[in-house]
Order: structure tokens, then C-alpha cells, then sequence
């Protein structure tokens, strides 16, 4: 057996993860809301991982195609039409297609040239919803985003039930998809450029096409979340492009590791917690304490801070 195929099989833990997401905003309903916005991120954070972990562009401005499917999603509700997997689909087009524009500026420079670009792509976007207020709703937001039944049947509710489950679902579908790639040749070849490029041209890896390929896949994920979270919130703003939802999304893959698929998703898990738990308690200084838990995984480390035994030296 190959190994791509090791990595693509399912194990039974996977299947008792899953089903239990895809339960909990039943059992667990006065936690859907919570439970939503934790699939949302993840799904930003699994987007950033492809490129990320798995090929390794450093990226400051991922918050550019997350911002251009919440807008493309909120405007089609608004404008066109209000099924929402029509405008999911919708949102996950115009970021696919910003991506493959903007995968030219990922293919030059360095990484420090790279983080500039990306982060000034997120920024020039922010500054044209705010000017194009006619269309946007500019300072103000797009406001009044009302969705349609999903498939037909299933009212969105203010518990957010039916909201969590509609991100979650689409989360898994991404997930399945993200994770037969990275396990295919193309997944292969991908962590071949991340390793050493130069050694990737000279065995013939058409590296800039590679690249340009994952980056627009990655950016279609996180216009998928994006648009998730304008359909959920019924609100579209300017805060989708700011920089700190692309901080946010890095701080998610440090927390849960990149170059792993579960690492965004454990990652948004400890995250929103993390952050809601904390700002019930200290409102005004719960990023002091994500900032203490973020030097202590960096200084102790990820295994050991869970293992804690590990400490002194301990197996």
C-alpha cells in the first residue's frame, strides 16, 4: 500500500470526530452559535493550511478572499437570489477567481515580499468596500441579509442550529476534498516545493503552476467561510478584510499545528473557546491570556504542554 493511500484512509476516530460534530448542535444546542463560528474558523484555518503547512507560502492577507465571500455571498442573498447554496457557491467563485489573480504575486520574491503583497491585496479590498458604500453598505456593513430555507426546508433560527449544522456540513465536504489532495501526487509534489523548491524545479515539479493551482484552491476555502459566515450572521462588514482576522487565523495553525488538516480544526476549537471563555472573565484582557498560552506552547512545546508529565524529562 502507498503511502498517499495510509494517509488517505479514514480511521475509526475520524468517523467518531465527525459524527459527533455533525451532533453536537443538537445536543449541545444552547452552544450552536459558539459551535458555528468554531467551523467557520476552522474551515478558514484548514484554507491557510494548504498553503501554509502543505506548501509553505506565508501569508499576511488571507483575509482578502475570506472578506470576498462574505461580501459576494451577502451581496447574491441581497441582489440575486436567497438559497443559500446557490450564494455559497456564488462567494466560493469570486474568491476562487480573486486567488487565481492574485497567485501571480506569490510567485516572486520572498517570503518578506510575499507577506507584503498578500497583506496589501487584503487592505486595497477593505478600502474599496468602504469607498464603494453605494454597493457595500461601506462603514455601515451590508446590512439585512436575510437567507432562504436551506434545502428548501430548513429555516435558519436564532438558536443557530440549523446554522451550525450548515457549517459544519460544509466544513466536512471541504475537509474530504482538502484531504484527498494532500494525499494524491499533487499533495505530494506540493510538500516536495515546500521542502526545498530549488530541488523540486530540477526534478522537472513545474513549481509556479503548483503553486498558482493550491493557492486559488486555498482561497476558494476561505471564501467558502466567508460566505458561511455572512449567511449565518446575516451581516457582511469591513472587518472580514482587517488584518487581524489573518492574525487570528495564523494564531488557530499555531495553536493546532500546520501541515496538518486537524491542526485548523483543533487549533479553532481551543481558539473560540479560549476566547469566549476568557472574555466572559476579563473582558478587557483576554488577549493577555491567549498571548501567556501562545509563549507557553512556543516555549514547552505542543506535545509536552498536553503531556505535561513530559516536563522533567518523563517518557
Amino acid at each position: 500500500m502507498s503511502a498517499a493511500a495510509g494517509v488517505g484512509r479514514w480511521r475509526w476516530w475520524e468517523l467518531l470526530l465527525w459524527a459527533f460534530a455533525l451532533a453536537s448542535p443538537w445536543f449541545l444546542a444552547q452552544n450552536a452559535l459558539i459551535i458555528n463560528e468554531i467551523a467557520i474558523v476552522a474551515l478558514f484555518a484548514l484554507s491557510l493550511d494548504l498553503i501554509l503547512g502543505y506548501t509553505g507560502i506565508v501569508s499576511l492577507g488571507h483575509a482578502a478572499f475570506f472578506g470576498m465571500g462574505a461580501y459576494a455571498a451577502a451581496l447574491f442573498a441581497k441582489l440575486v437570489m436567497p438559497d443559500p447554496l446557490l450564494g455559497l457557491a456564488f462567494g466560493v467563485a469570486c474568491a476562487t477567481l480573486l486567488g487565481a489573480v492574485c497567485s501571480v504575486t506569490i510567485l516572486r520574491g520572498t517570503d518578506l515580499t510575499r507577506l507584503m503583497v498578500t497583506l496589501g491585496v487584503a487592505l486595497i479590498l477593505m478600502e474599496l468596500a468602504n469607498k464603494l458604500d453605494w454597493l457595500t453598505g461601506g462603514a455601515d456593513g451590508l446590512q439585512g441579509v436575510t437567507m432562504g430555507p436551506l434545502l428548501g426546508r430548513f429555516e435558519f433560527d436564532l438558536s443557530g442550529q440549523v446554522a451550525a449544522w450548515y457549517s459544519i456540513s460544509v466544513l466536512l465536504v471541504l475537509f474530504v476534498l482538502a484531504r484527498q489532495l494532500v494525499a494524491s501526487p499533487f499533495g505530494a509534489t506540493l510538500k516536495a516545493i515546500r521542502d526545498n523548491r530549488l530541488r523540486a524545479m530540477a526534478i522537472g515539479i513545474p513549481v509556479a503552476r503548483k503553486l498558482a493551482v493550491i493557492y486559488t484552491l486555498a482561497a476558494g476555502a476561505a471564501g467558502a467561510a466567508g460566505a458561511l459566515l455572512a449567511q449565518t450572521s446575516g451581516f457582511a462588514s469591513l472587518d472580514v478584510f482587517e488584518f487581524h482576522r489573518s492574525a487570528d487565523v495564523m494564531l488557530v495553525l499555531v495553536m493546532g499545528g500546520v501541515g496538518w488538516l486537524y491542526g485548523g480544526i483543533a487549533g479553532a476549537v481551543v481558539f473560540k473557546l479560549m476566547q469566549d471563555v476568557l472574555s466572559s472573565i476579563t473582558p478587557q484582557y483576554w488577549t493577555f491570556w491567549i498571548g501567556l498560552f501562545l509563549v507557553l506552547l512556543v516555549l514547552v512545546g505542543r506535545e509536552r504542554l498536553v503531556r505535561p508529565w513530559t516536563w522533567f524529562g518523563k517518557p
